[in-house]
């Protein structure tokens, strides 16, 4: 069950605040139709049916800073805790679209216990792709991070038993909107018996999700995926470094190059994913 955060919600959609509650003859109409099982794509208000993630992920806002003295802790807001697909749908539904969000806002997605900070303990050796859309006019940014979003819950950005994948985040600047990708770490070696793994395969690792993560924003064959380390970020001051040559090179790679997202299922509920990718795809993001 969603759980909302006592430290403020994000913004509203007021179109949405308020869906029509079914009537008891509709009510009864769609039972008939659909026995005792009512999904959410039958009756957003009503269903008794959940689909249940792999993990349970938390939303977090950021809202826009009113000076430069304010502190990140007090504009970095946790929204809501989800664990199934219909959860997601409903706050989805219901917040303010990012394209009509503030400048300096940020929606956050993480896995529950992470928080969006590199100083969290479990991304401080990590990293993360990202990619910035210069033209905002031409964007469909709000298609873009809802595929993100999908992809992050749906667990196709990775491998089962990868353990990379932390959160996925979209930022709204001035000139350009930036998706990211956060990682649990930059492709070093993993000590241990059970997921241990050398450096080689750690930079497999990354950069699979980065091709996946490029098909997923739907970027064109020259377009780079930006890769940083958060401890390199963080020693610059900035949130963005220059790409290494490796995943530089990595990301210029054709269509022919890059591994396709398996289609098995990685979690119970992937037809109702699929459905819901099928209809962003119809609303004009093909």
């Amino acid at each position: 069950m969603a759980a909302v955060a006592e430290n403020g919600p994000v913004p509203v959609n007021d179109e949405n605040t308020a869906p029509a509650v079914a009537t008891p003859e509709q009510k009864e109409e769609t039972e008939k139709t659909n026995g005792d099982n009512i999904t959410v794509f039958h009756d957003p208000e009503n269903f008794n049916v959940k689909h249940p993630l792999m993990h349970e992920w938390t939303l977090w806002f950021t809202k826009p800073p009113s000076g430069k003295g304010d502190n990140w802790n007090d504009l970095l807001k946790e929204v809501v805790t989800f664990n199934s697909v219909e959860e997601f749908w409903g706050i989805y539904n219901n917040i303010t679209p990012t394209s009509e969000l503030g400048l300096k806002a940020d929606y956050h997605l993480f896995k529950k216990g992470i928080r969006p900070e590199w100083e969290d303990p479990q991304n401080k050796h990590g990293g993360k792709w990202s990619y910035s859309f210069k033209d905002k006019r031409s964007v469909p940014i709000d298609d873009l991070w809802l595929h993100a979003q999908l992809a992050a819950i749906g667990e196709t950005l990775e491998n089962d038993g990868d353990s990379e994948v932390m959160g996925v985040v979209v930022n709204v600047r001035k000139g350009f909107y930036r998706v990211g990708l956060w990682t649990r770490t930059v492709g070093k070696s993993i000590p241990g018996d059970k997921n241990a793994r050398t450096p080689a395969q750690g930079k497999d690792v990354l950069e699979s999700i980065g091709r996946r993560f490029k098909e997923v924003l739907r970027l064109n064959e020259g377009d780079v995926v930006e890769f940083s380390g958060h401890t390199d970020s963080a020693h610059s001051g900035s949130t963005r470094r220059k790409p290494s040559t490796l995943f530089e090179a990595f990301t210029t790679w054709g269509a022919s190059h890059l591994r396709s997202i398996p289609h098995e299922c990685r979690f119970s509920c992937y037809e109702t994913i699929e459905e819901s990718m099928i209809m962003a795809n119809n609303d004009g993001l093909s």
